[in-house]
C-alpha cells in the first residue's frame, strides 16, 4: 500500500501573471548597469558622472516607495500599478536616445527608480491579496522580484558585449517583456474592493521604545545594504575596466547578475541564524568582497570581481534580511509601514556608495574610497557583533519580503 504525495496546491492564473508583471518589470531595473560603462566612452563621461546616472534610482524610488503604498490603499491597486509599469516602458525608450546626453540617461534612471518603489511595494501586496496562502504569496513575489534582478543585468551584459546595436539590444529585449506583461495585466484583477479614500499620504518615524536598538542594529545593518551591491555593479568595474579588454560588458553584467541573485537567495540563511548572528556574519561577508575588491585592483586580476561581487551579495542579502526581521519585530503592528519605510530610507542611502566613492579619489582613483570603506564595514562588523540588542531582535520571524 503506498501513501500518495500531498498535491501542491498552484497559484492562480491571475497570480502568475502579476508574479510575470513583477519578473519583466525588475529584469528593467538593472539593464543599463553593465551599460554604464559603455555610455562612459561613448559620451565621455566622468567617472563620477556614470556613478550619479546610477545612484539617481535612488532618487526615483524613495519617494514612490514611501507614496505608493498609502496611494494604493486610498485607490486601489490597479490604478497605481498599472501606470507605472508604463512609466517602465516609457523609462527604457527613453534610454534608446541616451546618445542624446547625460540628461537622458539621468531622467530615464530616475524614472527606473519611480517604477520600482511604487510596482515593488505595491504589486506585493497585491500578490498577498490574490494568494489565500501568505507564505505562497511572498514567496512567489519574491521569487519573481529575485530572477528579474539577477536576470536583467546577465543578459544585459551578454548583449551588449556580443551583440549588435550593444546599447539598443538590451533594451528592445526589455520592451518585448513589457508589451507581453501589459497584455498579461489585463487579466489581474483589482482586490481592494473597497478602497479607504483617506489616510496618510506619507508614514515615517521611529517609535521612541524602538529608537535605540533601531539606531544601534538596524541602521548599521541597513547601510550595509545597498552599499554592497552597489560596488559590486559600478565601482569595482569602473576600477577594472582596463583589465578587462573585450569582456567588460560581459562581466560587469555577471558582476552585478551574481550580487543581486546571491543576495536574494541566501536570505533564507537568515530564519537559520536569528537577525543578530546574520546581520555581522552579512557585514563580514561585504568585508570580504571588499577586500577582493581591493586585490582585484592591486593586481589587475579582473576575474576575481566575480567571487568579489559573490561575497558581496551574500553580504546584501543577510543584512537585508536581517535589518527587515528586527524592524518588523521592533515595531509596533499598527505602525509596522512606518518604520519599515524608514528601514529603506536608511538602506537605499548605499546606492549613493559609488558616487562617495569617486568623489573621494576625485573621479580618477577609487581605491583610497574602498578603503575608508572597508574600514566602515568593519567596524560595523564589530559593532554588530557585540549583539547589543540579541533579546530584542530574537524574537519569533515574520516573512520577508526582498525589495532592489
Amino acid at each position: 500500500m503506498t501513501t500518495a504525495a500531498p498535491r501542491v496546491r498552484a497559484l492562480p492564473s491571475t497570480a502568475r501573471g502579476l508574479a510575470f508583471v513583477l519578473f519583466a518589470v525588475a529584469f528593467g531595473t538593472n539593464v543599463s548597469t553593465p551599460l554604464l560603462l559603455l555610455y562612459r566612452e561613448r559620451l565621455d563621461l566622468s567617472a563620477t558622472s556614470v556613478t550619479i546616472i546610477f545612484a539617481v534610482y535612488a532618487a526615483g524610488l524613495l519617494p514612490a516607495l514611501f507614496l505608493a503604498g498609502p496611494a494604493s490603499d486610498r485607490l486601489g491597486r490597479r490604478p497605481v500599478v498599472v501606470p507605472f509599469v508604463v512609466v517602465s516602458v516609457l523609462a527604457s525608450a527613453m534610454f534608446l536616445g541616451a546618445s542624446a546626453g547625460l540628461w537622458v540617461l539621468l531622467l530615464a534612471r530616475l524614472a527606473q527608480g519611480m517604477v520600482s518603489g511604487a510596482v515593488f511595494s505595491v504589486g506585493s501586496a497585491w500578490m498577498g491579496e490574490l494568494v489565500p496562502d501568505q507564505g505562497a504569496a511572498s514567496r512567489a513575489a519574491a521569487t519573481a522580484l529575485s530572477l528579474g534582478f539577477g536576470l536583467g543585468p546577465l543578459t544585459a551584459g551578454a548583449l551588449a558585449q556580443w551583440a549588435p546595436a550593444p546599447a539598443i539590444t538590451p533594451f528592445v529585449v526589455h520592451l518585448v517583456l513589457m508589451a507581453a506583461a501589459l497584455v498579461v495585466m489585463r487579466g489581474v484583477p483589482e482586490t481592494l474592493l473597497h478602497p479607504r479614500g483617506t489616510g496618510p499620504l506619507i508614514d515615517l518615524g521611529v517609535p521612541p521604545a524602538a529608537r535605540q536598538p533601531f539606531l544601534r542594529f538596524v541602521v548599521p545593518a541597513a547601510l550595509c545594504v545597498f552599499t554592497f551591491p552597489s560596488v559590486a555593479a559600478v565601482t569595482l568595474p569602473l576600477r577594472l575596466q582596463a583589465a578587462m579588454p573585450g569582456i567588460a560588458l560581459a562581466v560587469t553584467g555577471a558582476a552585478a547578475g551574481l550580487a543581486l541573485t546571491t543576495g536574494a537567495f541566501v536570505q533564507r540563511l537568515e530564519k537559520r541564524l536569528g537577525p543578530a548572528r546574520a546581520a555581522p556574519v552579512g557585514a563580514a561577508a561585504g568585508a570580504l568582497g571588499l577586500s577582493l575588491g581591493l586585490v582585484a585592483a592591486a593586481v589587475d586580476a579582473a576575474w576575481v570581481l566575480l567571487p568579489a561581487a559573490t561575497s558581496l551579495g551574500v553580504g546584501y542579502g543577510l543584512t537585508l534580511a536581517a535589518g527587515l526581521t528586527a524592524t518588523q519585530r521592533l515595531a509596533d503592528p499598527a505602525a509596522r509601514g512606518a518604520l519599515v519605510s524608514t528601514f529603506y530610507a536608511v538602506a537605499y542611502l548605499g546606492f549613493g556608495a559609488p558616487v562617495v566613492i569617486s568623489l573621494v579619489g576625485e573621479g580618477t582613483s577609487f581605491d583610497n574610497g574602498l578603503k575608508g570603506l572597508l574600514a566602515c564595514t568593519v567596524a560595523i562588523t564589530i559593532l554588530l557583533s557585540l549583539r547589543l540588542d540579541r533579546a530584542t531582535v530574537d524574537r519569533p520571524r515574520p516573512a520577508v519580503t526582498p525589495t532592489s
